[in-house]
């Protein structure tokens, strides 16, 4: 379904080059099938260009009329700019995937044309090794053809979730924030090992497949993490003892807090960002 798709990033920032890696990895979709584009920085263009086999084409030089999909990847306060640039160019056939942390679907049809195929979606950083865990959320006229193709597209980058898009600031929480609060916990782990006298090198590479097992150990079962845990966790053990040491320093608190925490602040930006461009646009 993808062979004969061309695929234009609008921006060439870090989640766009994060995504390209992942697709071009995947081999799903050939990498001279894959456009990224921005307005000036042709040095970017042609680091991205060279990285990965893609083409890089600035703003004023892309056909728009050869673009299957288009992913909107710039920074998330200039999207008006980029709505207006692109709307005579689009038609609404032309399926808009836009990463654009805190744009509603809403937003991109009331400035795109009616019926423009429009899917929400957001990938983690994972999807640089082909492992994200990726939400999406169509828009009201998305016909679901768009949405199997979306989901079938970033399947290539990891694992995809359709949601409601009233859930992508918990889903920024958990997934969004995710990965920063398993470095956060290695970190700790980390200095602990090299303490007791590991090498730093094989200190990491323990705890790395300790979380990577623990992980394929949840997605293979059919067991809670709740039984897992108690599974391992013998009367007056070592595992015991550690979990005893992370209650009575709040350790199951402080994660539900940082996911909570994340969560707010998503919707937060979300409320600025969407302000900020309301003013805009009535000036």
């Amino acid at each position: 379904m993808l062979h004969n798709k061309t695929i234009a990033f609008l921006g060439a920032g870090s989640m766009a080059e994060a995504m390209i890696s992942g697709l071009v990895k995947s081999g799903k979709i050939a990498a001279e099938q894959i456009i990224v584009t921005n307005r000036s920085n042709q040095e970017r263009l042609s680091a991205l260009e060279s990285n990965y086999g893609i083409k890089g084409v600035k703003r004023e030089n892309l056909q728009f009329d050869q673009i299957d999909i288009f992913i909107l990847a710039m920074k998330p306060k200039d999207v008006d700019k980029a709505l207006i640039d692109i709307k005579s160019h689009i038609k609404p056939n032309q399926l808009i995937l836009s990463v654009l942390a805190g744009i509603t679907t809403s937003y991109l049809e009331q400035n795109l044309h009616k019926g423009q195929q429009v899917v929400r979606v957001m990938p983690n950083t994972s999807s640089t090794i082909g492992e994200s865990a990726t939400a999406i959320s169509p828009g009201h006229e998305t016909a679901d053809e768009n949405v199997n193709l979306t989901k079938i597209l970033l399947e290539c980058i990891g694992a995809v979730y359709k949601i409601e898009e009233k859930d992508m600031d918990i889903f920024t929480g958990l997934a969004g924030s995710g990965p920063a609060y398993f470095y956060y916990l290695m970190e700790h782990m980390e200095q602990q090992g090299v303490l007791a006298g590991l090498n730093i090198e094989t200190t990491r590479q323990i705890i790395a497949q300790t979380i990577v097992g623990a992980a394929k150990m949840i997605q293979r079962q059919d067991k809670t993490p709740t039984v897992l845990r108690e599974n391992v966790t013998s009367p007056n053990g070592t595992t015991a003892a550690g979990l005893d040491a992370l209650d009575e320093n709040g350790g199951g608190i402080a994660i539900s807090k940082a996911v909570e925490h994340a969560a707010k602040r998503s919707k937060e930006i979300s409320k600025q960002l969407q302000e900020s461009l309301l003013v805009g646009s009535l000036k």
